[in-house]
């Protein structure tokens, strides 16, 4: 027996309570079913509710008047074979997917008790459907049915439910309210003890589920155009429409309202219509119709309209149509409150418009979808795929059903591969959070389990040509017919680009080699010397580009090659800071135009096997680390005989750059296995080789000159730190070369990251905070002695000074040549742009700008380091 709502005074609120109690209950028993438990009940419950699909399709019938009994039975069968076939596999249990590679464990868990908000419009089969996508995902369900529809709605909850209990289920999986009532729908959806609402009725229901403050998965209105454009296959199109407006009286929400008919083929569409027994309704009945199906106050359909045959909706308008009429026509033009006949109908009446063009077209569906239909569907008939796409994009529609009857389209899976569903999202357009066909796996909350790991981590290295005369590999070096030689003047004035010449023309066609020369480039080059050097270097479009000298004519060649190899590259996106280079916002592409060869002509830069270059800004005088890899050079040749003549200065500074690099390159928190052996033998060889090449050893240059690609190789990919951040800052503020800034600075970041730090960087290969631990290791390695850390780091610090020294260093900017009132005023700028340095992000120790200040006043006087 179905029990009858009844009139007698209830508790509503006592009543809610305990259904959402045994829900709760429920649930709990739930949480150890596994996913071969709740799969068998499902199954069980669409197995029982398809063999009630009749019983229930006549009851809703009889219940509610509305609609076609044969219909509900399909959709019963719809809503519980397709339903089923689309969820079966879909994992919604405890661990749901474990990615090993990536260290994921994905783990599914219910959202709690649920409140199902059902139609009149689709009473049994949205019971069903709802039922069984709540099993599916563990959560105990509560239904406030509509009022019209109780009894059978009700009926269908029960067979599903005691199917459940039958293979396993908990008793109150499936719960509803026996006396339906306003009062009653209100108090579960804004229950504390529900976790979320499946609402699938009039607006106003939804956007009470909507405003019940949890979360809610409801629909909006349909007011769906289809589109029947010129080429159109014609008695599909007319089959598809009258398919719809028909099926179950037209109450699935995405059958079409109204359709927009190209001219060509309006008469043609028309008697197609008319020969199937759709009737058009004289335009002097138009108002006749609107007011027998419209209530005038609400703007929507009159309650029994919904369901209606077309005869009837015709008899009770006092218009005659034959007893055959399918559908209803009415050809109109308006759209709006104006024309009550562009709404949403539920029913088998369709609004026709004649559109005299394609944007008229598509611009009188846009206006329909707008007028009580955002974001549901629309329908276009065409067979133009371009047109179909562009319409698609065009309309604000979460689907768009081609070639289809729509409302069948609309529910997804008989017609194409959409998510089967009997609530149909409509998205922010809607007002709804989702815009899809809602199924079991919005009904999961899904936590995430993520094991740490390691950012995958590389060696990316030029061909590397090393000792002395292996420039002569220029000699044997394939693809080169035209090339363009990056110098500077000093390379020109002392016989070096010649020597390079020389090796070119030695090749076997080096007669028909071309070269030009570009030698305008100063210390720190500037993005203007970039842009001449780039502009000779298109007119001439070469194949190879030979950067020649040291840290400035190889970073100003790598300017060059980088715009030359995209002409779309722009300095402001090259110069972007990155976490991590693999992520970058700003990338590059492999350079495909010219070949690069680095031959480097001082011993500091390492230029010539990194990823990096050091540009100036010629507007603000800011240098900026530019760091691609589509900057790392091809070949590298590390020839000590062009390094023969460096003024000692340079040796100097180039040389304690080098120290830095290995030193930061060791700490950094990107340093692995692969790139520390680097940055030991780098530091070694500079404090065993520095002072005797600035006294003009030969063999201890051609030491230095390994020493400061080891290096460039251990940074280029393990990068550096905040002595360079400072260093790149002080260097472009006051025009020290950049091996002086960075000595000057080296000794206060070592003793800074050394220190119990403030902030550790954020990087997962860096396990844990290590590097004073690493600063000892180094030093170590450099035959420093010491019983601790302190000490070991100390010793190193003060063998650092006592080098630099050696080399006439002077370790403050103050004895370098700064003012004191000039250092105070940019002091505070230079700290955030150091900040912003690209460098800081693998520094061992993140670093606040206070601190970046705080080093610079130290570095001023030398604090601690000068006596």
């Amino acid at each position: 027996m179905i029990k009858e709502p009844n009139s007698k005074e209830v508790d509503v609120t006592k009543m809610i309570d305990e259904l959402v109690a045994k829900g709760h209950v429920a649930l709990d028993k739930m949480e150890d079913y596994d996913q071969e438990k709740i799969d068998h009940i499902v199954h069980h419950m669409a197995m029982t509710a398809l063999d009630q699909h009749m019983h229930l399709a006549k009851m809703a019938w009889q219940e509610t008047g509305r609609g076609v009994m044969e219909d509900k039975a399909i959709k019963n069968m719809y809503a519980s074979e397709e339903i089923w076939h689309s969820i079966k596999d879909l994992r919604t249990v405890g661990i749901i997917k474990d990615d090993r590679e990536r260290q994921l464990i994905t783990v599914a868990e219910p959202l709690g008790v649920i409140a199902g908000i059902t139609p009149v419009t689709n009473p049994t089969s949205t019971t069903i459907f709802k039922s069984l996508i709540a099993v599916k995902t563990r959560n105990p369900i509560i239904f406030a049915f509509h009022p019209q529809a109780q009894n059978s709605s009700a009926e269908a909850a029960r067979i599903l439910r005691d199917a459940a209990v039958d293979a396993g289920a908990p008793k109150d999986i499936i719960q509803w309210i026996e006396t339906p009532s306003l009062e009653a729908t209100t108090a579960i959806i804004n229950h504390d003890g529900i976790a979320s609402i499946l609402a699938t009725g009039g607006p106003g229901m939804v956007k009470a589920a909507y405003s019940s403050g949890k979360p809610a998965l409801g629909v909006g209105p349909g007011n769906g155009p289809v589109y029947v454009e010129k080429t159109a296959h014609i008695k599909r199109a007319v089959n598809d429409i009258l398919l719809s407006k028909t099926f179950d009286n037209g109450m699935i929400c995405a059958t079409e309202n109204s359709a927009v008919i190209d001219d060509v083929i309006y008469d043609k569409f028309m008697k197609e219509m008319t020969d199937h027994k759709a009737v058009i309704i004289d335009k002097k009945d138009h108002k006749k119709l609107s007011d027998a199906m419209f209530d005038e106050k609400r703007g929507g359909i009159k309650g029994p309209i919904a369901g209606m045959s077309a005869v009837a909706i015709a008899k009770l308008a006092g218009i005659k149509v034959p007893d055959d009429t399918k559908v209803l026509l009415t050809e109109v033009t308006e759209v709006g409150p104006q024309e009550p006949l562009s709404r949403e109908k539920l029913c088998p009446v369709l609004s026709v418009y004649h559109a005299k063009t394609q944007k008229e077209a598509i611009e009188t569906c846009e206006a329909l979808l707008d007028f009580g239909g955002l974001g549901h569907t629309a329908a276009i008939q065409s067979e133009d795929d371009e047109l179909i796409t562009k319409f698609g994009v065009k309309v604000k529609a979460s689907r768009v059903i081609v070639n289809t009857p729509s409302a069948l389209g609309g529910i997804g899976n008989l017609y194409n591969e959409m998510v089967p569903s009997f609530t149909l999202g409509t998205g922010s357009w809607g007002k709804n959070s989702i815009s899809h066909n809602v199924s079991a796996f919005d009904l999961i909350n899904v936590k995430t389990i993520a094991k740490r790991r390691n950012n995958m981590q590389w060696v990316k290295l030029p061909k590397v040509y090393f000792e002395k005369t292996s420039v002569r590999y220029l000699e044997d070096m394939p693809g080169v017919q035209k090339v363009m030689l990056v110098t500077g003047p000093s390379m020109v004035k002392y016989g070096y680009a010649d020597i390079v010449v020389n090796e070119l023309k030695r090749r076997p066609n080096g007669d028909k080699i071309q070269y030009e020369i570009f030698s305008d480039i100063e210390p720190d080059p500037s993005t203007d010397t970039v842009q001449r050097g780039l502009n000779q270097i298109r007119e001439f479009e070469p194949d190879t580009i030979i950067a020649l000298g040291g840290g400035s004519p190889l970073d100003a060649a790598k300017g060059m090659w980088l715009f030359y190899e995209h002409p779309e590259a722009d300095f402001f996106g090259a110069k972007q800071k990155f976490l991590d280079i693999r992520k970058r916002t700003y990338k590059l592409g492999t350079p495909k135009k010219a070949q690069f060869v680095a031959i480097p002509s001082t011993s500091g830069t390492g230029s010539e096997v990194t990823p990096f270059a050091v540009i100036t800004d010629s507007k603000t005088h800011v240098k900026y680390p530019l760091a691609d890899y589509a900057l790392t050079p091809d070949v590298a040749i590390v020839d000590p005989q062009f390094v023969e003549t460096v003024p000692k200065k340079t040796i100097a500074e180039s040389g304690l750059d080098v120290l830095a690099h290995a030193t930061e390159s060791f700490v950094s928190a990107l340093a692995s296995d692969y790139t520390r052996p680097w940055s030991l033998q780098a530091a070694k060889l500079v404090f065993d080789n520095l002072e005797a090449s600035y006294n003009g050893d030969k063999e201890a240059k051609a030491n230095m000159h390994n020493a400061s690609t080891l290096a460039g190789m251990a940074f280029g990919n393990a990068y550096l730190g905040i002595n360079h951040a400072i260093a790149h800052k002080l260097g472009g503020e006051f025009g020290l070369a950049h091996g002086r800034c960075i000595a000057i600075t080296f000794p206060h970041v070592v003793r800074y990251n050394a220190s119990e730090p403030k902030k550790i960087n954020p990087w997962p290969k860096y396990e844990y905070y290590r590097a004073n631990d690493d600063y000892a290791a180094l030093a170590r390695y450099c035959g420093i002695q010491g019983s601790t850390n302190e000490e070991l780091i100390e010793g190193f610090i003060a063998k650092f000074i006592k080098l630099a020294h050696a080399v006439d260093m002077p370790l403050s900017l103050k004895a370098n040549g700064v003012k004191k009132a000039d250092f105070d005023k940019c002091v505070d700028e230079m700290a955030e742009l150091a900040y912003e340095d690209q460098t800081t992000t693998a520094n061992p120790v993140e670093p606040l700008i206070a601190d970046l200040k705080q080093i610079m006043i130290d570095e001023f006087d030398g604090k601690n380091v000068e006596k």
